[in-house]
C-alpha cells in the first residue's frame, strides 16, 4: 500500500513536467536528507542507483563534495570513474543525482544545469536553509534535459509496489 503522495513546491506552467513523478522510498528520502544536513555548511552530493531501464531507485550512494564548498559541489573526478565502472558492472544506471543547497533554495542554479549531463535521472536539491518558511528543508526534484529544468512531483512511499 502506498502512503500518501508528498507533495513538494511544484511549478505550474512551460516548466511543469506533465506525468512524471519522482518515486522515492522514505528511508532513501531520510538518507537524503540525513546527508544534506550532515555534511552543511558545506554542500552535499551524492547518487541513488537503481536496476538499468526501470527508473526504480534503489541504491543510495553518498559521494565526497570535492570542492568542499558552502556554495559549490564537485564530485571527486577518481570517485565518480569508479561509480560508473560499479553500476556498469552491476547493471545499473544513476536514477537520482542529488545535492544540497545550504543558503539558498533547492532549485537548479546556472552551474547546477550546466554540469546536469544525464538526461534520464532525477535531479534532487535539498535546501537546508529555511529559505520559505516551511520548514528546515526543502525536498525537490527536477528533470534538466539540454538546459531546460522542469519540477516534477515527489511521492515518498514506504516500500515499492512488486514488479
Amino acid at each position: 500500500m502506498r502512503a500518501p503522495p508528498y507533495h513538494t513546491s511544484v511549478r505550474e506552467g512551460p516548466h511543469a513536467y506533465p506525468g512524471e513523478m519522482l518515486t522515492i522510498t522514505q528511508a532513501l528520502h531520510d538518507q537524503i536528507v540525513a546527508h544534506s544536513r550532515a555534511d552543511h555548511p558545506d554542500e552535499a552530493c551524492g547518487v541513488v542507483a537503481g536496476p538499468a531501464g526501470t527508473g526504480r531507485a534503489e541504491r543510495f550512494i553518498p559521494m565526497l563534495n570535492a570542492a568542499r564548498s558552502p556554495t559549490f559541489y564537485e564530485f571527486d573526478s577518481a570517485d565518480l570513474l569508479k561509480l560508473y565502472r560499479e553500476m556498469d558492472d552491476r547493471d545499473e544506471e544513476p536514477v537520482i543525482i542529488y545535492h544540497s543547497h545550504t543558503a539558498t533554495e533547492a532549485y537548479p542554479s546556472r552551474t547546477d544545469v550546466t554540469y546536469a549531463n544525464e538526461p534520464g535521472a532525477h535531479y534532487v536539491l535539498v535546501s537546508t536553509a529555511d529559505t520559505d518558511d516551511a520548514g528546515p528543508f526543502q525536498f525537490r526534484s527536477y528533470r534538466i534535459v539540454d538546459g531546460e529544468i522542469t519540477e516534477e512531483d515527489v511521492e515518498v512511499v514506504e516500500a515499492y509496489e512488486p514488479a
